[in-house]
């Protein structure tokens, strides 16, 4: 697994976020998030999604959410764009003995954010530079590798880092932890040139790709 995950810190603003599965098929991921069975595009580019009709924004309402479905290793992952359901539908991705992980990249204010569930139950998660307010069942699941990576204290309570270091050096940092910790990787040429079935899963995009 040469490519790993750290490599999302440079690339954010490419997708809503990617949720990777370890358990399930791709194609079972794609269901647990909302894509009907059966319903998949044919394989299309990163780029290719923008030319789907979608609605990211409605008021009162949700927006249009697609994901792109594939497999690296031992996880299923789904690339999110839109308004997309990982961040809704962990536990029931998670259920039967599944275990999910959800990265989402950062947005205007709020940092990169980490979340891992196992089995139907949220576990353990954080905001990138933000480690020391972490929630879920078992908090402190991953504090040990926060604390041997020099991010937190042995209490938990205090952030190491200095102030001024960059927020991609930090976030770096972090999301290794993740990756080491659960052995994911994923290999930049899905946001380039690969190919990858495509699933609506909220909303109602026009996924008609013949136009």
């Amino acid at each position: 697994m040469t490519d790993g995950i750290v490599w999302l810190v440079d690339d954010s603003g490419w997708t809503s976020g990617v949720v990777f599965a370890r358990g399930i098929s791709p194609e079972e991921l794609a269901v647990r998030m909302g894509g009907a069975p059966d319903c998949a595009t044919e394989p299309i580019t990163h780029a290719e999604v923008s030319e789907l009709e979608m609605e990211i924004y409605r008021p009162g309402g949700d927006g249009d959410g697609v994901i792109r479905a594939g497999r690296s290793g031992e996880w299923s992952f789904a690339l999110e764009y839109g308004d997309s359901t990982g961040g809704d539908l962990l536990e029931e991705i998670s259920a039967d003995g599944v275990e999910a992980v959800h990265y989402v990249p950062p947005l205007e204010h709020p940092p990169a954010t980490f979340h891992y569930t196992r089995d139907g139950v949220s576990l353990t998660g954080y905001g990138l530079t933000e480690e020391i307010w972490r929630w879920g069942q078992e908090p402190d699941l991953l504090l040990p590798d926060l604390v041997a990576a020099g991010i937190l204290s042995a209490d938990g309570k205090t952030y190491l880092p200095p102030e001024d270091e960059h927020y991609k050096t930090a976030y770096r940092r972090s999301l290794g932890v993740v990756e080491r910790r659960f052995g994911l990787s994923l290999s930049p040429a899905f946001l380039r040139d690969a190919r990858l079935p495509a699933y609506a899963v909220r909303g109602e995009p026009d996924m008609d790709l013949s136009r």
